[in-house]
């Protein structure tokens, strides 16, 4: 049972009851993320993620870690391109005070100067050790030049520049001005009871203003191939290849999922299957999709050897070239369906994923979407239907390259995206 509730101002209450559960998770969504951040200001987002956990006017930091760790509940936060969340996971007779802590600090933090300075020096670590990662780092420059010159390739983390330059001022500039009722969510899964939960949140939530209106995008499409490679000594050379995707919303959603899958999504895929079963060239490659409210892109990583890179890049553009060319065999989209469903519905046994479920819908669909509906639009995708967008999406001009390793010398040129 799915119920929703729309205070005045606009904040949405959603909360998805599964009485047999012994957890409930709730969620403060905010649909605003790194995408939206002022010119300079990159990372001000999750800056402000980390300092909602820095103390508030009943609790001190330390209180409210002891406060979660008391009910054995789960606190934490992510900040995406167009999204913040925080959350809490706690067994359901703990709700009430779950939601008390949440509400709190996403309501009276009061970001502490001093608390401000030494959180910046985790986030400039947290920057460093992502680029210190190269399985990690590589999607970050992906995200990056793909959408070179837009918002959304900005590092939701921030630079090292950006993180520095961040007052208190602009920190709480942000916050006030971007946490808008309007792009608030409340939701809520497993054994919680509605009424319950609106009747905590709705007066606290019920006075919040903003007075910031939403800018138009800045999203441009991709319309050419680009190659950019990251020259840095490590064992192996790391590949992501990019084409075009589809927004979260876009009538073809479900077969893009499947063609994902089959391009990347397993053990059974057709990536898999070439890359390491047959030839050994990889131990990880997969394919995945970015969705965002007005674009997407559809990415192949692998790692490999230096020695093996041109192959392995060769077989991909070869499986993409395949998907354009010839349709999927009616077995294959079959097993690739019911790999999907399964996974759907298996996600349904956990209350954090309920409940980020529930929220993405709001934040993408402004509606809920029923578990048969989303099983039923899997059904109804064709062979045709993947043939039709793997040749709307896999064209050679729309191909992006993101190689990192030590590769200077192997000449990476657009001739070598052949489609």
């Amino acid at each position: 049972m799915i119920n929703t509730t729309t205070l005045n101002n606009g904040v949405r209450i959603v909360t998805q009851r599964v009485e047999h559960m012994h957890t409930v998770t709730t969620g403060i969504w905010v649909a605003n993320g790194a995408r939206h951040e002022s010119p300079g200001k990159t990372g001000v987002a999750h800056f402000i993620e980390h300092m909602l956990f820095k103390g508030t006017g009943r609790r001190n930091a330390r209180q409210i870690s002891r406060e979660i760790d008391s009910i054995g509940g789960v606190l934490n936060a992510f900040t995406g391109h167009e999204y913040v969340c925080y959350y809490a996971k706690v067994l359901a007779k703990f709700l009430p005070r779950a939601a008390d802590l949440l509400s709190d600090i996403f309501l009276q933090s009061t970001f502490p100067p001093d608390e401000i300075e030494r959180e910046r020096k985790v986030i400039l670590q947290e920057i460093k050790m992502r680029e210190d990662s190269p399985e990690e780092f590589i999607h970050d420059r992906f995200h990056l030049n793909y959408w070179k010159g837009q918002s959304l390739g900005l590092p939701i983390l921030g630079t090292a520049e950006t993180i520095t330059a961040l007052s208190r001022a602009d920190i709480l500039s942000h916050k006030d001005s971007r946490y808008r009722p309007q792009d608030i969510i409340i939701s809520a899964a497993g054994n919680v009871n509605h009424e319950e939960l609106v009747a905590i949140m709705e007066p606290l939530f019920s006075s919040i203003t903003s007075t910031w209106q939403q800018e138009p995008s800045d999203f441009k499409e991709n319309n050419s191939s680009v190659i950019n490679i990251t020259e840095r000594e490590m064992e192996q050379t790391l590949i992501c290849l990019g084409a075009r995707g589809q927004c979260h919303d876009h009538p073809d959603r479900y077969a893009q999922f499947l063609l994902a899958t089959i391009l990347g999504g397993g053990m059974s895929s057709r990536l898999f299957q070439e890359v390491r079963e047959k030839k050994g060239l990889a131990y990880s490659v997969y394919a995945y999709l970015i969705s965002h409210a007005d674009s997407g892109a559809t990415v192949i990583y692998a790692g490999t050897e230096k020695a093996n890179c041109l192959e392995v890049l060769d077989i991909a553009c070869g499986e993409l070239s395949r998907l354009v060319s010839e349709e999927v065999p009616q077995d294959e989209l079959d097993s690739a369906r019911e790999q999907l469903k399964g996974k759907t519905l298996m996600s349904l046994e956990s209350s954090d994923s309920l409940m980020t479920r529930l929220a993405k819908n709001e934040i993408y669909f402004e509606e809920q979407q029923t578990i048969e509906d989303v099983l039923a639009n899997y059904d109804a995708v064709t062979s045709q239907d993947i043939l039709r967008l793997s040749q709307q999406l896999f064209k050679k001009e729309y191909l992006h390259l993101e190689v990192m390793g030590p590769v200077a010398d192997l000449g990476f040129n657009e001739d070598m995206l052949k489609l």
